[in-house]
């Protein structure tokens, strides 16, 4: 059960990942290396220059990373406070030394806890996903 949920996770957030970066990043990517090769072409800049340019090419792209990878772990991190709680409400409820009946029951529990907080997770990324597109088709990530 806690493999399924870990999945479902992992293919969502994939899928979001690759639609991100088809309808945004590979554009950004493609821009970036045209710009570094608009620099080594420019025989007049000294390797320093071209190195600098070449690193300015690259900002926007950078930046647009960083947003994202900030997004994906505030969100992730959401869902790591909500299966923790989980397991410390049922750490209080077990006590000591609890009888295998008992420990199976809780188990049972973590694991309903635990799939609701996948569910809700699962649930705010389509909005994410929504937020995070309209600030990468909004925001230049202007070096």
């Amino acid at each position: 059960m806690v493999e399924e949920q870990r999945k479902r996770v992992e293919d969502n957030m994939a899928r979001i990942v690759e639609d991100l970066d088809k309808t945004y990043l590979r554009k950004m990517q493609g821009d970036m290396h045209r710009c570094a090769a608009k620099c080594c072409d420019n025989e007049t800049y000294s390797s320093q220059k071209v190195r600098s340019c070449v690193d300015n090419c690259s900002t926007s792209l950078n930046q647009a990373h960083e947003y994202m990878q900030a997004e994906f772990e505030r969100t992730q991190n959401r869902l790591q406070r909500c299966i923790m709680e989980c397991n410390d409400n049922i750490r209080d409820k077990m006590g000591s030394s609890p009888a295998q009946n008992e420990v199976n029951t809780y188990v049972d529990d973590f694991e309903r806890c635990a799939t609701k907080c996948v569910d809700n997770y699962c649930g705010l990324l389509p909005s994410l996903e929504s937020n995070m597109k309209k600030v990468l088709a909004s925001r230049k990530f202007d070096h």
